[in-house]
């Protein structure tokens, strides 16, 4: 009887706030908003700005605010929904947040002191309470986190298609880079907009290419702004974006799921989630283990100032070479006197430029296992043929690199090398050409020779699904498996014992001629703006930007500030794709059920 009552006061309550729920929902939806972009506001200003007493205090009243706000969102959708259980059930992550809050807000009525100081001080580590505002803002990105993932339901309304989607992704990232990257906090003697919105768009779009020195230039914070770009540009920060959409069991609509499709180009709507997941694992794992393999074979002359900047340089450069982004800590790269022959640090980032550039796709069937169950043990699982076309291309390339670069640089730049040296350096400049970036020897002394075959190498670059660029092994194996059966007079273009689809080979060609088309247009625009620099060193540069390579001659800093713009643009439309953007700016036509009269043209 008297639970029946109470759901009759129940009902009647909501009755009665249905009128205003949708108004009063809407309103904190909007005025979340504003308080994240006040709170994320204060904390730029905190640390792009130097510190004083007043921006601390300033900065931890909004994170504080801001928490309350939050508080007191959750609890009115608790209030106006008719199944509060099952709304807190749904919503159990957000709900432990705001509990960890209310605990937290007890913690100071009752012992005017924040729960973590608290802890820190019975577990006997005062000392961590000075990082409490550090605390307080990564726990308010996992608020926002949480918020951007439940809204992102509402991305299949947005009538923008995925290409379009993924290339203003990148705009938005790169803006936003450069402005974090022009604060004075970042740097130690200020940098110039362009400078700072072409290092931005270098390390969103994982090239390398630099026009100040990201050792000295920039700050600790400035690189690990440098850091954050080249991750999240890596990975893409839709992926990101989609990865925390997770939280949100109503993003799972066929437009959403379409552009997570691109985005990770897996076959099935089904996979995009998951293999989303995997994506973040297989970053974070490898770069983590190839942080480690730095870290305990730096060699022991180097100095970083202590173990935490041992630690800092080891990750930097694990997640840079992963990401295939050839950013270094050091003024000459590779290069620097400290570690050019630290053979052992260049295998090991020869190995994290390989497993970046290989692509997800190939990670994912290489170490998926099948179990066989009339038996116990694990096999491993017969290779796809994506995967088998990129890794023959990929070794193919590099052995033919390497040796090319041994035999015609073994008398120039590696002349005083060991055997061993001088393998493991024409290995390393094999990998790192065709997508990274880093140079361990000096680019400045190479031969035209080995610099024409490296913008062949350029040219190719990586895997698809990769965090490299270039047109990709398996556009470049299709076009040369098609050009081969054209030449043997077959009607079929076969690769593997399988048959390769004509609308595969369209596209393979139309990326092929896009890119070259676009190369050509900004070396010839290049030549223009900066007509005193060698026109191979011109091409190499601009080779160099669209396969989001990062090698240079050394004539980046020295560019004019037209030149600069035209690398920021080959580097973005190299980092997107060149048919992602053709596709994102012209509307599909639609077919229909005729065709014009065949033709005769004379080529060749």
């Amino acid at each position: 009887m008297s639970s029946t009552r109470v759901d009759r006061v129940r009902e009647y309550i909501n009755i009665r706030l249905y009128r205003h729920k949708a108004y009063v929902i809407g309103t904190m939806q909007v005025l979340s908003v504003f308080v994240a972009l006040i709170a994320v506001s204060s904390i730029i200003y905190y640390y792009g700005y130097p510190k004083t007493a007043r921006s601390y205090q300033l900065n931890y009243w909004i994170m504080e605010g801001s928490f309350i706000f939050y508080f007191v969102k959750f609890m009115v959708k608790i209030f106006y929904d008719f199944h509060p259980i099952d709304f807190i059930k749904n919503n159990l992550f957000e709900a432990l947040i705001m509990l960890s809050l209310l605990l937290d807000g007890l913690g100071l009525l009752l012992f005017r002191e924040h729960i973590v100081i608290l802890l820190f001080n019975l577990i006997g580590l005062p000392k961590l309470s000075e990082y409490f505002i550090v605390f307080i803002q990564l726990y308010f990105f996992v608020i926002v986190a949480v918020e951007v993932g439940k809204a992102s339901e509402h991305l299949s309304k947005i009538r923008v298609g995925p290409s379009a989607m993924l290339a203003l992704s990148f705009i938005v990232l790169i803006l936003s880079g450069a402005g974090l990257l022009f604060l004075p906090e970042m740097t130690f003697k200020g940098i110039s907009f362009l400078d700072a919105l072409f290092t931005s768009t270098s390390a969103c779009c994982v090239t390398g290419l630099t026009v100040v020195d990201t050792a000295t230039c920039f700050t600790i914070k400035g690189q690990i702004i440098i850091m954050l770009l080249i991750q999240l540009g890596g990975i893409n920060i839709i992926s990101f974006a989609a990865f925390f959409a997770t939280f949100s069991k109503s993003s799972a609509g066929l437009r959403y799921q379409s552009l997570m499709k691109e985005v990770v180009a897996t076959n099935q709507l089904s996979d995009t989630r998951s293999m989303l997941r995997r994506i973040i694992f297989y970053s974070l794992l490898i770069e983590l283990i190839g942080a480690l393999l730095i870290f305990i074979n730096w060699p022991s002359e180097l100095t970083f100032g202590g173990g935490g900047g041992k630690l800092f340089f080891s990750l930097f450069h694990s997640v840079s070479a992963y990401n295939n982004a050839g950013f270094a800590l050091f003024t000459d790269s590779l290069y620097d006197v400290g570690v050019r022959h630290a053979y052992n640090i260049q295998l090991i980032i020869a190995t994290l430029i390989f497993l970046g550039g290989i692509g997800i796709m190939v990670l994912e069937d290489i170490f998926s296992f099948s179990r066989i169950r009339e038996r116990t043990r694990l096999k491993w699982k017969k290779l796809a043929i994506h995967s088998k076309v990129a890794l023959y291309t990929s070794f193919a390339l590099i052995l033919l690199g390497a040796v090319v670069f041994y035999l015609i640089e073994r008398n120039n730049t590696i002349k005083d090398y060991d055997y061993y040296g001088a393998i493991v350096t024409s290995i390393f400049q094999s990998v790192t050409c065709r997508t990274a970036g880093f140079n361990s020897v000096d680019f400045s002394h190479l031969g035209q020779p080995v610099l024409m075959f490296m913008i062949f190498l350029m040219f190719i670059g990586a895997s698809p699904a990769s965090t490299g660029g270039g047109i990709k092994t398996t556009t470049f194996a299709t076009i040369v498996a098609s050009a081969y059966a054209t030449i043997r007079g077959k009607k079929n273009v076969e690769m593997l014992k399988h048959t390769v689809s004509f609308e595969l080979i369209d596209k393979s060609y139309s990326i092929a001629l896009f890119s070259v088309s676009l190369i050509f247009i900004s070396t010839f625009f290049l030549s223009i703006t900066d007509s005193n620099h060698p026109f191979l060193n011109l091409i190499f540069e601009e080779v160099s930007a669209f396969a989001t390579v990062g090698l240079s001659t050394g004539i980046t800093p020295f560019l004019s500030g037209a030149g600069k713009l035209i690398l920021i643009v080959t580097m973005y439309v190299g980092r997107i794709g060149t048919l992602t953007l053709a596709l994102a700016l012209l509307r599909k036509v639609s077919y229909s059920n005729y065709k014009y009269s065949q033709i005769s043209l004379l080529v060749g």
